[in-house]
């Protein structure tokens, strides 16, 4: 018993990475780990050659929940969806001569202070957002980017660059007099979040990615130049079919001409073209809900305009693999990364490419979703790690 209550301790199992559904160490030679059922705790031992699983042994022995707190532990490693929430603060920043942002404030004031990056670029924010984090432990803050959601002004590509949104995301962070903060982005939110931090690396205390776009050109190139197509044939055809043949070497090229014609009908017609055409594959199973953002028309637009403004300038890095090339600036910092198995917008090899030069980072592969946050399986694992990252705080 006291050899189990060394090595279950709540600063290793709190390190723990999660694989075939367990929480497992990489940094130690054996782990045990387990649940509690009817007063006895079911172990799981792990042998380890670096990373790799030589053997699992099961066994079962007495333990006092007073020793180890498991019940406490484990209710608290909640993976269901916190409730609906209002924020208690909104408000506007003004952020240069062009560009006003919106953002809000919930859960609890006095708590741990973490900013929702939201995906596209253009998609903004939404009250569902929120559902992510425990309101009592943390104080939740969102914000749509430049020319999204009830940013102003709307659409607008003017001074709108990945450099732009970084110097936004911290004049935010100096507005609400936050020292530091946690960060949380899916799809490009997952890009943002790592150039953000990437620049300010003494700013960022955690983070939580999902759905890993890099913003390189074989990523763009698999979703708008008809490499996803292969898998969503039926959903492509209405995508390609709004360009003239003659026109199909690039498509989002001859989409950023239409997106930024001079008749506002022209644009439309693109911007609703392009957002279908992402609604329709960003679920392992199709959204009803989610293919009814094609039909709003101001929604579509920003998020068709601002997205092909920045994949025309490849997300305005100077190098393919900018963010790879510049992951040893964040290897402190304690990072969940999530990803669907079967993601066709942003395809599980980035979020492998990630993990292979920031094998630090947790990195769990969710067996039965797609690219969305809102499918059970990923919303499940964001709301894990969000709690898992409010032990690595409460330790400290």
């Amino acid at each position: 018993m006291n050899i189990l209550k060394k090595a279950i301790n709540p600063r290793l199992y709190f390190s723990l990475l999660y694989l075939h559904g367990y929480w497992v160490s990489t940094s130690c030679l054996l782990v045990l780990e387990g649940f509690c059922t009817n007063g006895l705790i079911e172990f799981v031992k792990f042998h380890f050659v670096g990373e790799k699983i030589l053997s699992l042994h099961y066994q079962n022995q007495e333990v006092l929940e007073e020793s180890l707190d498991l019940k406490v532990q484990y209710s608290e490693m909640s993976k269901n969806l916190y409730a609906d929430i209002e924020p208690y603060n909104t408000g506007f920043l003004k952020v240069s001569e062009i560009h006003t942002l919106y953002y809000e404030e919930s859960g609890n004031p006095s708590g741990h202070p973490v900013v929702f990056i939201h995906g596209g670029p253009g998609g903004g924010t939404s009250p569902s957002n929120r559902k992510f984090f425990d309101p009592d432990f943390y104080r939740i803050i969102l914000f749509d980017q430049r020319g999204a959601g009830k940013s102003t002004p709307h659409a607008c590509l003017v001074e709108n660059t990945t450099w732009n949104l970084i110097e936004d995301i911290e004049k935010l962070r100096e507005h609400l007099e936050i020292p530091e903060w946690q960060v949380f982005g899916g799809s490009w939110g997952s890009t943002l979040a790592l150039a953000y931090s990437q620049s300010h690396p003494d700013k960022v205390m955690g983070m939580v990615l999902r759905g890993i776009f890099l913003s390189r050109q074989k990523e763009i190139d698999w979703f708008y130049e008809g490499g996803a197509a292969t898998i969503f044939p039926d959903a492509w055809e209405p995508f390609r079919d709004l360009i003239p043949e003659s026109e199909r070497g690039c498509f989002v090229k001859a989409y950023h001409k239409r997106l930024n014609s001079d008749d506002k009908e022209t644009q439309y017609a693109a911007s609703r073209a392009w957002t279908i055409w992402e609604m329709m594959t960003a679920h392992l199973i199709p959204n009803e809900v989610a293919l009814q953002r094609g039909d709003d028309d101001e929604f579509c637009l920003a998020f068709a305009r601002i997205e092909n403004h920045y994949f025309m300038n490849k997300g305005f890095f100077p190098s393919d693999s900018f963010l790879l090339d510049n992951i040893e600036k964040i290897k402190h910092i304690n990072t969940v990364i999530v990803q669907g198995r079967y993601d066709v917008c942003c395809p599980m090899t980035s979020a492998w490419d990630l993990h292979k030069v920031w094998p630090e980072a947790d990195f769990i592969v969710v067996p039965n979703a797609g690219h969305s946050a809102n499918e059970p399986g990923t919303s499940e694992q964001l709301v894990a790690a969000t709690n898992k990252l409010k032990y690595v705080v409460k330790e400290k």
